[in-house]
């Protein structure tokens, strides 16, 4: 695989719009905050900071935002220059600040550049995707549109058939998809990943029917997912490689501000540190502790620790706990 890049990451590019007031207390006047997110560029960026040679694979609009856009995604270390475009606007998406991890969005997505991703633009790719040791991409991405979910498939069986190395996070989000679609995506998926982040309950309860993680991660490997990530809250991750199945500890944030982009912090962080060889268990606890960081920034991608912070809390933590 010399030559290509550590990491892509296939999926959808947001600009953000950050209320500074719980959306149903949003009254005229209310001040916001505009950023720049998406799982795709969330989970991009925490594979850069990893250490990884990352590339964005994305579509984004022909609005004035597009040029913003990309220069907060190669700023934050993210290779751009991949990216297509469209005569669409970008999605974009409105929330406010809560550090649990369950909150209300508003999307604006209809007819979004984002989702005219298709197989054609996987085709533009296939070099890319048969020479890198590992792609990313999500529920999320397959649910935006029939030709999304087509790209979504057709760059798995690209990486796969090149053995490199998939992770994919389900990602559930009743507002975009049904559970039937979401279920059959990721039955198609799950045998081409190497490693599979989810979340339970809210995952696991709509795509494999159980809110207990062991029972979760079982039911996602035998689909064919090699290892599976369960997220349980903001303190519980569980982690099944088919040989064992536990809790793995994680970090305290002191002074959480803003749980979003969490998830794809750790599925980003992880990929890049296996990408660049680390075995599963350091790099699952560098995904921990790197998500454990990003909750302190507002935004998904308000908070993208460098990799010697990052490196640093999972070795204290480590110490700690004696895992």
């Amino acid at each position: 695989m010399s030559g290509g890049y550590d990491v892509l990451v296939l999926g959808e590019v947001l600009v953000e719009i950050h209320a500074g007031a719980a959306l149903r207390e949003a009254a005229d006047g209310t001040p916001a905050r505009i950023s720049y997110s998406g799982d795709a560029l969330n989970a991009a960026a925490a594979a850069a900071a990893a250490g990884a040679r990352t590339a964005l694979l994305a579509v984004v609009g022909d609005d004035d935002l597009s040029v913003p856009l990309l220069r907060r995604a190669a700023a934050l270390g993210v290779d751009v220059s991949h990216v297509r475009r469209a005569p669409h606007p970008n999605g974009a998406y409105l929330l406010s600040a809560d550090t649990e991890g369950d909150r209300e969005f508003v999307y604006w997505r209809t007819r979004s550049a984002g989702s005219t991703l298709s197989p054609r633009h996987v085709a533009s790719w296939r070099a890319l995707l048969t020479g890198s040791a590992a792609l990313v991409t999500s529920g999320i991405t397959g649910a935006l549109s029939p030709s999304s979910r087509e790209a979504v498939v057709a760059a798995a069986h690209l990486v796969h058939g090149a053995g490199g190395h998939l992770s994919y996070d389900p990602n559930f989000r009743p507002r975009l998809t049904g559970r039937a679609e979401a279920r059959e995506l990721l039955a198609e998926i799950a045998p081409l990943t190497g490693l599979l982040k989810t979340s339970c309950p809210a995952d696991a309860l709509a795509l494999v029917d159980t809110d207990d993680p062991p029972t979760a991660a079982a039911r996602y490997r035998a689909l064919g997912a090699r290892t599976v990530a369960v997220t349980a809250g903001a303190d519980r991750l569980l982690l099944d490689d088919g040989v064992r199945a536990a809790y793995r500890p994680v970090p305290a944030n002191p002074a959480p501000v803003d749980a979003t982009g969490a998830g794809d912090c750790f599925t980003g962080t992880a990929t890049a540190r296996l990408a660049l060889g680390d075995g599963l268990a350091d790099a699952v606890a560098y995904g921990i502790a790197a998500a454990s960081l990003s909750v302190s920034g507002r935004g998904g991608t308000g908070r993208v620790p460098a990799f010697a912070e990052t490196a640093a809390l999972a070795a204290a933590h480590r110490r700690a706990t004696g895992s």
